[in-house]
């Protein structure tokens, strides 16, 4: 048996999202910029795919740049707020401590530039408030950007109140909401976000391909020059036959966006509980305010890596956090920003599911990862010295 549970770092793309793009390769596959009539085809195709990525997210298709992932996204928008503010005088951006690297790698490159970085401080269940927001804003802050949903632990924000916050005192809102398209109700209008980043391949659609919403009047500054596509605002021809997947797996995403969510949560939840009788072992993030597919633990008294070798020795396919940074040994910055000690951040496991996630699959991972965690603590010296009590508990 295997088990996929690292969905948070890609989904399998959906039938829906590969029959969309096999004409745009096979058929249409002209150059949107071309005149011809098979370049016009694709352009038509690409017209349509905005109109109904817009369509998903609230807004005006004109309103939506296609780039090739949430990173360039996230980049995007941050370098165009910049830009725009130190026209006006105003360098102070405010962020989290717990962002993705696409953004939090983004602040400090605009950080050695002269610009001034606060990073709210997260509470232990992994969220962040409007009022800390509010309290943060400065009459030199040009843009507030916080992550719709966290990539580890999965906490949902209070994306809506901090837009209102923002929209009140004139400071312009983005979020990365690559967690969230596609799982969650996004309307960037109803919640005042000004700018905002998805990449296809969380909601399965296809790798290398994202968009970023920016708001009617927003004066982009372009990252790659080179031509007029995207009204000027990305130049590079448009990859449609990925577009077209990705705006297919959208649609798809969010026209049953209620029932996957109630049948993952139940899941989730059901996961959550097995995985809580486990001695020593630690939900990450607040229970109730998060993903309908993310649980996050972190179990005291073993390494991370060593869990994930083993569990995917029977089959199962976690992670221990973001994929973007699987390379490292340092721990999760995010579980450190809620407050986790170096030593129990280092045993983390995540475990985010999907719709195709079966009952009897979440069974077999608590089984699994008990099994497994067991098995390391028993050559474990830290965990010996944990029991004989040479070492206090941090967990309960």
């Amino acid at each position: 048996m295997q088990i996929y549970a690292d969905n948070a770092a890609t989904t399998k793309m959906s039938r829906t999202a590969v029959e969309a793009m096999l004409p745009y390769m096979e058929e249409i596959y002209g150059n949107p910029s071309s005149l011809h009539s098979v370049g016009q085809k694709a352009n038509e195709a690409l017209a349509d795919a905005r109109k109904r990525m817009a369509a998903c997210l609230g807004c005006e298709a004109r309103e939506i740049i296609f780039t090739s992932g949430g990173s360039e996204a996230d980049n995007h928008a941050i370098t165009s707020a910049a830009r725009l503010g130190e026209k006006q005088g105003k360098k102070h951006i405010i962020s989290t401590a717990f962002e993705h690297h696409a953004v939090l790698h983004t602040l400090k490159r605009l950080e050695k530039e002269g610009f001034e970085i606060t990073l709210l401080d997260v509470h232990e269940d992994g969220l962040v408030t409007a009022k800390q927001v509010s309290d943060a804003i400065r009459p030199d802050t040009c843009l507030v950007t916080v992550m719709y949903a966290n990539n580890e632990i999965g906490t949902i924000q209070p994306i809506e109140e901090i837009g209102a916050v923002c929209r009140e005192k004139g400071v312009l809102f983005h979020t990365d909401a690559v967690q969230a398209a596609g799982h969650l109700h996004i309307d960037v209008q109803a919640q005042n976000i000004d700018m905002l980043s998805l990449s296809a391949h969380k909601f399965h659609g296809p790798k290398g391909i994202g968009a970023l919403y920016a708001k009617r009047g927003i004066r982009l500054t372009n990252l790659i020059e080179g031509g007029a596509q995207e009204q000027g605002r990305r130049a590079g021809t448009e990859n449609i036959p990925a577009i077209m997947g990705m705006a297919a797996a959208l649609e798809e995403a969010c026209a049953h966006i209620d029932e996957n969510a109630a049948r993952v949560s139940a899941l989730r939840d059901r996961l959550i509980a097995g995985l809580s009788e486990i001695p020593h072992g630690v939900l990450n993030g607040d229970a109730v305010r998060r993903l309908p597919g993310n649980v996050n633990f972190c179990f005291e008294g073993i390494e991370g890596e060593s869990l994930l070798l083993l569990l995917d020795d029977k089959g199962v396919c976690a992670s221990s956090g973001s994929a973007c940074t699987s390379g490292s040994l340092d721990p999760s910055h995010v579980l450190l920003a809620i407050g986790r000690p170096h030593e129990i951040a280092h045993g983390s496991l995540r475990l985010t599911l999907s719709e195709e996630t079966t009952a009897e699959e979440v069974d077999y991972m608590i089984r699994a990862v008990s099994d497994v965690v067991e098995y390391l603590r028993s050559m474990s010296p830290v965990w010996r010295d944990l029991t004989d009590g040479r070492r206090s508990f941090v967990t309960k």
